[in-house]
């Protein structure tokens, strides 16, 4: 019978690059491993998460869905960490934009993440404990993103656990509060990353504004959303060597 590493990833250690690509959604993984890897294999089909392995300009690379929500994600980072041994984890993904000084289809770089998560008790930390990016994975996305072109912000974002929230006012007090857009993800990636001693980085594309009308149209959204990949991948190489 074969060993078994993890009852979420059905792979073996040596499957999985060290370095990986975090989509919420799996079928986006399966999408950017058929896309941008030469050579992808699948590793793990548990649940629909997709994930693959494959080479993007000569050297490995991974890519597998999150899911949803803090929840999802940790588990999945807490496993890709201590149990395959990855050694940087990427969230890309999109996100509502709460400050003025983000556009529709900017890319965000997240240099750390608030959260109404009450994930971060585990820790028993005497305080809050504020989930933080690796800062050498930050450096180059920003790097890649200016010369690709992409207008590109760096600082706070909002991780919430709530999608349909009853309190409106929240995330008008997260723009006043200068976080620039809000996802679901971001801090859970960062909270294992911390707990785990490794590296994490999310970077996030604009896809609609919640204090605008703006809202990328579907047709567009596949196009902005390569751009990101494309910087996720660009850093994922750099640091791959």
């Amino acid at each position: 019978m074969a060993e078994v590493y993890s009852p979420h990833i059905g792979a073996r250690p040596e499957q999985i690059a060290k370095t990986v690509l975090f989509p919420g959604d799996p079928l986006r993984a399966k999408m950017i491993a058929e896309t941008y890897l030469e050579a992808p294999e699948c590793f793990n089909t548990i649940r629909n998460m997709y994930g693959y392995t494959g080479t993007y300009r000569g050297r490995r690379v991974s890519v597998m869905g999150s899911g949803m929500g803090i929840p999802s994600a940790a588990l999945y980072a807490h496993e890709l960490y201590n149990v395959f041994g990855v050694e940087r984890i990427i969230r890309i993904g999109t996100a509502g934009g709460l400050g003025s000084q983000v556009k529709l289809r900017d890319v965000v770089v997240a240099m750390s993440a608030s959260t109404d998560s009450g994930f971060s008790v585990q820790y028993q930390f005497p305080g809050v404990l504020a989930p933080t990016a690796d800062y050498t994975l930050l450096r180059l996305a920003v790097e890649k993103a200016e010369a690709a072109g992409k207008r590109v912000s760096v600082g706070s974002v909002y991780s919430t656990d709530i999608f349909y929230n009853a309190a409106p006012q929240v995330n008008e007090r997260a723009r006043d509060l200068g976080l620039l857009c809000v996802d679901m993800e971001a801090a859970g990636l960062y909270w294992e990353a911390r707990a785990s001693g490794k590296r994490a980085l999310a970077i996030l594309t604009i896809s609609e504004h919640l204090f605008s009308s703006g809202v990328m149209p579907p047709e567009e959204r596949q196009n902005e959303l390569n751009g990101m990949i494309r910087i996720a991948l660009d850093t994922a190489w750099e640091v791959s060597a």
